[in-house]
């Protein structure tokens, strides 16, 4: 019996749309930061310094159209924003804290895999480009600190 391709092809670019929103290195940060609790925009802003007003915007944005991500607008002067995890978004602080945890513990195993992968591959294009790629780091992400910095909420 053949496998139906069509289902797969439909599921595949669903898990594909979500995967782009939730894995995306903006998203998980906000998303670690928010597991604490609402925030403001900029208490957001100020505890992700890497990020630029415009991305921070469109990132939160992009949680809020996917659901993810609550905006409340208070009427005060000035008016005060807060953004804060939807239910939904909080199923997401689990599976975020399993990869960050993955991540940590398996870091220099992939940092001696690029090394020998580009020792082996000098000079090449390949190479050079997954380098430069590499270079756009992340600040520590709180949220997958030691035990200096607040855990995810479980």
């Amino acid at each position: 019996m053949k496998p139906s391709t069509q289902n797969d092809s439909g599921d595949c670019r669903a898990v594909a749309d979500v995967l782009a929103r939730i894995g995306d290195k903006w998203t998980v940060y906000i998303v670690g930061l928010l597991s604490r609790g609402p925030m403001r925009f900029n208490e957001i802003r100020r505890s992700v310094t890497a990020i630029s007003q415009r991305m921070l915007s469109l990132t939160l944005r992009g949680l809020e159209r996917d659901g993810l991500v609550t905006r409340t607008v208070f009427p005060t002067i000035p008016p005060r924003v807060d953004y804060e995890l939807t239910e939904v978004g909080r199923t997401l602080i689990a599976p975020l804290k399993q990869v960050g945890s993955w991540a940590i513990a398996n870091r220099d195993y992939v940092e001696g895999a690029r090394a020998k992968f580009d020792a082996a591959n000098a000079g090449s294009k390949t190479a050079e480009a997954l380098g430069r790629r590499r270079t756009n780091a992340l600040p520590k992400n709180p949220a997958f600190a030691s035990s200096s910095s607040p855990p995810l909420a479980e």
